[in-house]
């Protein structure tokens, strides 16, 4: 085998690779080998017949795709190994010649990663984040904590107001006539969720347990079942009940039922605490961003499009496996949302670009400044993933192959780079 590098521009490069004629004439026979139980030639049983008959009848182009399949994958990853370069990209594989006792060449145009000229890292300018914790913000957090463990009680004093309750019946209609998934009963609705179409949830405030009533909106234009789109509806609706939330009172009481404290105010200095830590730990986070983000902004590179559409079908399937993970599909997902998958990849690209813009300069400032990871350091993370998995740390050596754990020095290498944009910036 052999191979050619021809440099396109703009980080795109084209390979041209040949197989001996030996090995696609092997190939053949392999095709052949796979594909014979299929093929009837009169005078032998099926499967039978030799593969000089069936060519002399058939013609040995039939076998041409297999054999291609066969050859190509690895003829491209050995080329691709060899050719010195790092190729960030699904190859497009062009078949240029293709014929019985010669060579089979074929073209494999492929993005390579991008050389990238570093600009001001150190030193950036970063905006100083404030991490003093006021009374407001604990009075907030103790808020959230009586939201909580609030009660919910039956109202039948009072009509509907907005953060209660209302359980209703509804049936839609458009254009006098019910529409499919429009009914509902015992439906319990909270007023200001917005969970429902846009004025449904107000026209209910005012209302009473046992009263019926129609409630008109309009269906949003981008709505996501189109012959609903644009249209106005009528609800009718009957309320069965109302409830409400009913908060503890922040108290020494309280306190020690949500806590390990016996006192209010022995509460309120633990949360101030911990919100100052995480304060601490938002504006250690917020100053990573933002120093990366201005040495990305300094950096120059020229990525390859199909290094991004590399990386948005990449976004996509994980998307897609995080769902799964929360029992949805992701054609239930675009349901909901009226996308579809060339809206939602487009959607995916401008994140996609910014990864790898972030991901190419952290590796030229590793490069830059003999960043590495010691051993010591592959294993604690290592350790990490046992951990992670439940699974022994030996195993996790055995799985882990070479390539793998130059994968994570990488990734441990980076970070430190983080730190060291980060650490270098000076806040203002």
């Amino acid at each position: 085998m052999g191979y050619q590098v021809e440099n396109l521009g703009k980080n795109m490069v084209k390979l041209t690779i040949d197989c001996s004629a030996e090995a696609f004439d092997d190939a053949i026979k392999s095709a052949f080998e796979k594909n014979k139980s299929k093929i009837s030639v009169q005078g032998f049983r099926k499967g039978k017949a030799p593969l000089a008959l069936v060519a002399k009848m058939y013609g040995y182009e039939m076998f041409y795709e297999d054999a291609a399949n066969l050859l190509i994958p690895s003829a491209y990853e050995d080329a691709a190994k060899n050719c010195g370069l790092e190729l960030v990209s699904q190859p497009e594989i062009d078949v240029t010649q293709i014929e019985k006792g010669k060579e089979l060449i074929f073209t494999a145009t492929v993005a390579k990663k991008p050389e990238v000229t570093l600009g001001e890292y150190k030193g950036v300018s970063v905006a100083k984040a404030a991490t003093d914790v006021t009374e407001e913000e604990v009075d907030a957090e103790i808020e959230k904590v009586r939201e909580q463990n609030a009660r919910e009680i039956t109202v039948e004093d009072r009509p509907i107001a907005q953060g209660d309750t209302a359980v209703i019946d509804y049936e839609g209609f458009v254009d006098g006539v019910a529409f499919e998934g429009g009914k509902g009963e015992n439906h319990p609705l909270v007023i200001g969720s917005h969970s429902f179409i846009d004025g449904f949830e107000d026209a209910l405030i005012g209302k009473s347990a046992g009263e019926s009533c129609d409630v008109n909106v309009t269906f949003p234009e981008e709505y996501h079942a189109e012959n609903l789109a644009g249209k106005p509806a009528v609800f009718k609706c009957t309320i069965r009940s109302v409830k409400a939330k009913e908060l503890p009172e922040a108290d020494d009481e309280f306190a020690s039922e949500v806590s390990e404290f016996e006192t209010l105010a022995e509460y309120r200095e633990d949360l101030k605490k911990t919100l100052s830590e995480q304060k601490a730990k938002d504006a250690k986070t917020k100053k990573e961003d933002e120093a990366v983000a201005q040495a990305v902004a300094n950096a120059q590179m020229d990525i390859p499009e199909p290094m991004i559409e590399s990386t948005q079908r990449q976004m996509a399937e994980d998307f897609a496996y995080r769902l799964q993970m929360q029992g949805l599909k992701l054609e239930q997902y675009f349901q909901f949302t009226g996308l579809d998958s060339k809206k939602f990849l487009e959607q995916m690209k401008p994140q996609a670009e910014k990864r790898i813009r972030t991901r190419l300069v952290l590796e030229e400032v590793v490069k830059a400044e003999n960043l590495t990871a010691s051993d010591e350091e592959l294993e604690e993370e290592m350790k990490k993933m046992a951990e992670q998995y439940q699974m022994e740390l030996d195993k996790v050596k055995e799985i882990v192959g070479e390539e793998e754990k130059k994968q994570i020095r990488m990734d441990l290498a980076v970070a430190k780079a983080v730190t060291l944009i980060a650490d270098s910036a000076v806040e203002q």
